[in-house]
C-alpha cells in the first residue's frame, strides 16, 4: 500500500513537471456568428468594456425607436444583443472619436433623408451634427443616451463623409467632407480643417492639401504623430500638417499612382510605437491605380483592385527614403486594418476589384447595384518586425462566407477578438434574397488563437493613469508560457466608418514583471503627444497569449482642450 502511494505520488510529480515544462496549445483562428444588429453597422466604435455603439441611416432599417426606424444602436457584448438609441440628426457616413474626457463624439451625416412609406422624415440634417455619448458605467446600454441640440451644438460647415481624430490636447481634430450627397467623385468639397471644441473662433482652416488631393478625397485618413502633428494621406497624395503652426509640409506621393481615400478605398494605419524614440510609421495599403480622370461610367465593378501597401518611416531620413513599395497576396478595395495587441496588424474585409459606393460605374447591373466585386473573405496578417517581402500571411486564417463591403463595421474588442457586422451595397435596404450582395444584419467574431486557451489575468488596474509614471499590477500568468516574452500595449480601439479607423493606436509600454511573476510594473507612455489624453485599454500578450483588455483613462481626464502633460521627447 506505502509503495502504491509514493507510485502514485512520482507519477503526479511528473505529470506536473511534464506539464509545467510543455508549452500549451495556442489555438487555432475561427470565425463565430452570433447576433443579428438592427441597423446596418456602417460605423462602429466601443465605447465601454461591453458596449459598441453603430451607427447608419434613416432610410429602412428595422430597429424601431418612438414610433419611427432607429439608426443608431448599442450592441451589448455580453448578451450579443442590440437596443436602439434615439438620434435627432442623420448620421449617414459621419465619423468620431473620443475627447480627453472619455466623452464620445460623433460629426457630420447627411442631409434629411425619408425612409420608405413615411412622409414625414424622423430625421433632422446632419451635415452638421455634433452628436455626444457621455461616459456611460451601465452595462447593460439601458441607461445610455446620445445628446444632441443642432440649435446650439453643430460644425462650422457641412461635412458629409468627414474623417476625425483625437490631437494633442484631447480636443477633436475634423477633415475634410463634401456639401453634398455625391454619387462618386467630390465635386461639392469642403477642402477645410476644424476642431471641436472649435478653435480659430469657431472658423474653419482652409487646407491646400485637401485641395490638390481632389476628387477622390472623401473621408481623409488622419493620424497623430508623437511630437504633436498629424500625418493625412489623401487621394494619392500625403502630408504632414502642424496643428500649432498651420502649416502642410508635402510628403512623397504614393507609388504607381495609387488611390487610396473614397471612392477609391484603401485603408491606412500608424504602425505601433514602441519606446523609447517611439518612431513613427505609416503603413497603407489596396485602394486602386485608374485615373481620376477617368469619368464613373467608364469603370468597372471588376476593375482589379490594388495590391500595393507603402510604409514610410517619417523621420527626416526616412522621408528622403520614400514610400517602401510591398505586395499583399491580393489586391483589396475597402479592406481595413485593425491593430493587434501582439504588434500585428489585422487586414481584412473589402473586395478584389472595382470601387467604393454603389450605382455609379458602368456594370453595376451585374452586381445588383454594388460598385465592388469579388469579395476578399480571407483575412490577411502583416508583421512589421518580419523582413520586407516576407511580411503578408494567410496561413492558419479562416475564410468567411459573409461579404462585408461597402458600409461594414469593424474593430477589436475589449475581450480581445474581432467584431465584424454590416456591408449594404445599396441606397437601402435590400435583403430579398434576389441580390448578389443583400443588406447583412450578421455579427461574426473573428477569434484570434488565444481566445480557446488560458490566458494571463490582469487586476488593480488603476481607473486613470499619468504621463511618464510607473504603474503596478497584479497578473496571473498560465503556467507554460514563456515570461521572458511579455508586450504591454495602451490602445485606442478606433472609430471604424468607410474602411478606416479614426484615431487608432497602440503604444507599447515598458514592462518589468516582479521575481514571484505576480505582478508587473509598466511605464505609461512620456507625454500626451506620443499617446493624445483619453481613454484607451491594456492589453498584455504572454508568449503570444493575450490578456482581455482593461479599459483606463490616460492623462488627467479633463475636458479639451488640455495641456501638455508628462515629458518632452530629445529632439
Amino acid at each position: 500500500m506505502r509503495i502504491l502511494t509514493f507510485s502514485l505520488f512520482f507519477a503526479s510529480l511528473a505529470l506536473s513537471i511534464f506539464s509545467a515544462s510543455t508549452p500549451k496549445p495556442k489555438g487555432e483562428w475561427n470565425f463565430v456568428r452570433n447576433g443579428t444588429t438592427g441597423i446596418t453597422a456602417s460605423q462602429a466604435i466601443v465605447v465601454s468594456p461591453t458596449l459598441i455603439l453603430m451607427f447608419d441611416r434613416v432610410l429602412g432599417d428595422p430597429l424601431q425607436i418612438d414610433g419611427h426606424q432607429a439608426w443608431v444602436e448599442l450592441w451589448n457584448l455580453e448578451t450579443n444583443t442590440g437596443s436602439a438609441v434615439n438620434a435627432i440628426t442623420d448620421t449617414f457616413c459621419a465619423s468620431g472619436s473620443f475627447l480627453s474626457n472619455g466623452t464620445m463624439v460623433s460629426v457630420g451625416g447627411t442631409a434629411v433623408e425619408f425612409p420608405p412609406n413615411v412622409t414625414i422624415a424622423p430625421d433632422g440634417d446632419g451635415r452638421q451634427g455634433i452628436r455626444i455619448f457621455e461616459p456611460c458605467a451601465d452595462p447593460t446600454g439601458r441607461s445610455c443616451t446620445l445628446f444632441e441640440d443642432p440649435s446650439t451644438l453643430h460644425l462650422a460647415a457641412n461635412r458629409w463623409y468627414p474623417s476625425s481624430l483625437r490631437i494633442f490636447d484631447g480636443s477633436l481634430m475634423i477633415l475634410g467632407g463634401t456639401h453634398v450627397i455625391v454619387p462618386f467623385y467630390n465635386t461639392d468639397p469642403e477642402n477645410t480643417f476644424e476642431f471641436f471644441p472649435p478653435k480659430d473662433n469657431g472658423q474653419t482652416r482652409p487646407s491646400p492639401f485637401l485641395e490638390q488631393s481632389m476628387p477622390s478625397n472623401l473621408f481623409p485618413r488622419g493620424f497623430a504623430l508623437p511630437d504633436g502633428k498629424v500625418f493625412v494621406v489623401a487621394n494619392n497624395v500625403s502630408m504632414i500638417y502642424d496643428v500649432e503652426a498651420q502649416t502642410e509640409t508635402m510628403l512623397p506621393p504614393l507609388p504607381n499612382g495609387v488611390h487610396v481615400t473614397n471612392p477609391k478605398d484603401g485603408t491606412a494605419t500608424l504602425l505601433p510605437l514602441s519606446p523609447p524614440e517611439y518612431i513613427p510609421e505609416m503603413l497603407v495599403c489596396g485602394g486602386s491605380n485608374t485615373s481620376d480622370s477617368i469619368q464613373p461610367l467608364d469603370l468597372s465593378s471588376q476593375n482589379p483592385a490594388s495590391d500595393q501597401c507603402t510604409r514610410m518611416t517619417l523621420t527626416p531620413e526616412g522621408i528622403e527614403k520614400g514610400w517602401i513599395v510591398e505586395k499583399m497576396p491580393v489586391g483589396r478595395m475597402m479592406p481595413e486594418m485593425i491593430l493587434l495587441p501582439n504588434g500585428q496588424v489585422l487586414i481584412i474585409n473589402g473586395g478584389k476589384s472595382g470601387y467604393a459606393a454603389y450605382g455609379a460605374v458602368a456594370d453595376t447591373n451585374t452586381t445588383d447595384g454594388s460598385n465592388c466585386d469579388h469579395p476578399a473573405f480571407t483575412p490577411v496578417l502583416y508583421t512589421p518586425d518580419d523582413a520586407l517581402g516576407s511580411r503578408f500571411s494567410s496561413e492558419g486564417l479562416p475564410t468567411t462566407d459573409i461579404a462585408r463591403l461597402y458600409h461594414s463595421g469593424v474593430t477589436l474588442t475589449p475581450s480581445g477578438n474581432i467584431f465584424l457586422a454590416g456591408s449594404n451595397p445599396h441606397g437601402g435596404v435590400v435583403t430579398n434574397g434576389s441580390e448578389i450582395f443583400n443588406t447583412d444584419f450578421r455579427v461574426q467574431f473573428l477569434n484570434p488563437p488565444y481566445m480557446s486557451v488560458q490566458r494571463p489575468t490582469l487586476k488593480g488596474i488603476p481607473e486613470k493613469v499619468a504621463f511618464n509614471d510607473k504603474v503596478t499590477f497584479e497578473i496571473d500568468i498560465p503556467k507554460g508560457l514563456d515570461t521572458g516574452d511579455i508586450k504591454v500595449a495602451l490602445m485606442d480601439l478606433g472609430f471604424s466608418s468607410h474602411a478606416f479607423h479614426s484615431s487608432s493606436r497602440l503604444v507599447f509600454m515598458e514592462a518589468e514583471l516582479s521575481k514571484d511573476e505576480k505582478s508587473l510594473t509598466v511605464t505609461t507612455p512620456p507625454n500626451n503627444r506620443v499617446y493624445p489624453p483619453g481613454p484607451a485599454f491594456i492589453f498584455v500578450t504572454v508568449d503570444d497569449v493575450t490578456s482581455e483588455g482593461a479599459a483606463i483613462m490616460v492623462g488627467n481626464g479633463a475636458s479639451p482642450p488640455v495641456e501638455d502633460q508628462g515629458i518632452s521627447l530629445p529632439a
